[in-house]
């Protein structure tokens, strides 16, 4: 008896206070929080721009940290920040810290500057340069790599002066294009209406630390310190308590539309003027835009593409290497209907995160799945790919060629 008891002390007074404590001390993050990654561009030795004196670096850590504190307020959000001090981050890194908390949103916010009196707020999501202002934007926010060590081998397939560099790494990025754009809309809404920034739009370029993440990501360029007035409202604690607070509730708001999609018979298409802005639109209004701009039309070699061997592709024998094309990514359910994707057939979807990827055709070769991809291109989904699968597993295209 007297060493039951004993035992029954020991359990009461070490066993059951050890794993109270264990339980209360670990952290556990649930996981039906929504995370967000705040990446305020720049930091310790590398100051960004120095438009009129002001240092960009602090600028965008202040916007980040009010924006933050903003989301902060609601319990289903999870905030990481990529540095909440002045310290160097590396690109690379950025995106590491992004991919590892299996992040649902990128945003990097960064201060723009030019030799003209230029002012206003943009955002941008990865993709080719639409135009040269796009390109020479990019470009300077991506020569930081050239303060990282050991940059020739990490960046060694991006040349920064060359924007055809940019064509092998949009890819990954190419499946969230759509909520990008949808998030940068809802930014650009916040900035122009409520805080009367001139609007920049949301357009493409090619920044490295959005071609690093792994889920929807965007550039926030909160303004022109070159420019006098806008540098010192960005400077401020004001400029800045409204800039993060804008971007929050971009963020917020975008969070709700995602979390209340429906099914939808019309699949949105990313549409891009001339100016190098971009937007979502329904596949019926991008289909009446193309032939309105005239591209795309219905001509007869047009026709003779999408006809091209379609049984040959079709009636392909088994293998355990098989190539689609994957037409886009959605957050949207989008029945496998031909009327949903402008007359497409041998179509396909799989679930990833909090989207559906969508694909077309099924190829044994790479050459016939190069012909999906014209059909693909002829029905408008220009920014469609080529995507590859072993075994039903997911495998990047070079392993299999």
């Amino acid at each position: 008896m007297n060493k039951s008891w004993l035992s029954f002390l020991i359990v009461l007074l070490i066993v059951i206070p050890l794993t109270s404590f264990t339980n209360n001390d670990t952290e556990v993050p649930p996981k039906d929080k929504f995370v967000v990654v705040l990446d305020a561009g720049h930091g310790g030795h590398d100051p960004g721009n120095l438009g009129n004196g002001y240092l960009e670096k602090n600028i965008a850590l202040g916007i980040v940290l009010k924006a933050g504190a903003e989301l902060e307020k609601h319990p289903d959000i999870k905030v990481v920040y990529t540095r909440k001090d002045d310290s160097f981050v590396d690109l690379f890194v950025r995106g590491e810290v992004a991919n590892q908390a299996n992040a649902d949103l990128f945003v990097s916010v960064h201060c723009d500057s030019h030799n003209s009196d230029a002012y206003g707020a943009g955002t941008f999501v990865l993709g080719l340069h639409a135009n040269r202002q796009n390109f020479e934007v990019a470009k300077k926010e991506n020569s930081v790599i050239y303060l990282e060590d050991n940059y020739e081998q990490r960046y060694a397939e991006y040349d920064i002066n060359s924007p055809e560099s940019v064509i092998g790494l949009t890819i990954m990025q190419e499946e969230f294009l759509e909520q990008s754009i949808m998030l940068g809309k809802k930014l650009q809404d916040n900035f122009t209406k409520r805080l009367k920034r001139k609007d920049r739009k949301v357009k493409q370029a090619g920044f490295i630390v959005l071609h690093q993440t792994f889920m929807p990501s965007v550039l926030v360029e909160a303004g022109f310190l070159t420019n006098k007035s806008e540098g010192g409202y960005l400077n401020s604690s004001k400029g800045q308590a409204e800039m993060g607070k804008a971007i929050a509730d971009a963020i917020l708001g975008y969070k709700n539309d995602i979390s209340t999609v429906t099914d939808t018979s019309s699949a949105p298409v990313v549409i891009e003027d001339s100016s190098g802005a971009v937007h979502m639109t329904t596949q019926d209004e991008g289909q009446s835009k193309q032939e309105v701009v005239g591209t795309n039309t219905n001509t007869s070699k047009e026709k003779e593409t999408v006809a091209v061997k379609k049984e040959e592709i079709k009636t392909a024998p088994k293998s355990d290497v098989v190539f689609k094309v994957q037409l886009m990514a959605s957050g949207k359910n989008i029945p496998l209907r031909g009327e949903n994707f402008r007359g497409l057939d041998m179509l396909s979807k799989e679930p990833f995160k909090n989207l559906y990827r969508y694909m077309y055709g099924e190829a044994t070769t790479f050459d016939q799945a190069k012909k999906l991809k014209s059909q693909a291109d002829a029905k408008g989904y220009t920014t469609s790919y080529i995507v590859a699968y072993k075994n039903g597993v997911r495998v990047p295209i070079k392993t299999v060629l």
